[in-house]
C-alpha cells in the first residue's frame, strides 16, 4: 500500500508541474499575441472547452476534476482578456 501511495502522491506532483507550465505557456502566449489573435484564441478556446464539457458529462470523471478543469477554464480566459484589456490601454 505504501509503495502505491508514493507512486501516486509522485504522479500527482508530476500532473501539478505540467499544469503550472501550461499556464505559464498560456499568459506568455497570450502576452505576445496580437489583439486579433487573441480574440481569436479566445473563440477557439471557448469552442473547445464546450466539446471537453460535452466529453466529460459522459464519462466517469469526479467532481474535482470537472472542479478543476472549470475553474482553469475561467483563470485561462481571464488571461487572455487581461491581455487584451491591456492592448486597449
Amino acid at each position: 500500500m505504501m509503495n502505491n501511495l508514493g507512486e501516486a502522491t509522485e504522479r500527482i506532483c508530476e500532473l501539478k508541474g505540467s499544469l503550472l507550465a501550461l499556464q505559464a505557456f498560456a499568459s506568455a502566449l497570450a502576452q505576445v499575441l496580437p489583439a486579433q489573435m487573441r480574440c481569436e484564441l479566445g473563440l477557439a478556446f471557448d469552442a473547445h472547452t464546450e466539446v471537453a464539457r460535452t466529453v466529460m458529462l459522459h464519462a466517469p470523471i469526479s467532481e474535482h476534476t470537472i472542479a478543476a478543469f472549470e475553474r482553469d477554464v475561467r483563470r485561462t480566459l481571464a488571461i487572455i482578456d487581461d491581455q487584451a484589456g491591456a492592448d486597449r490601454q
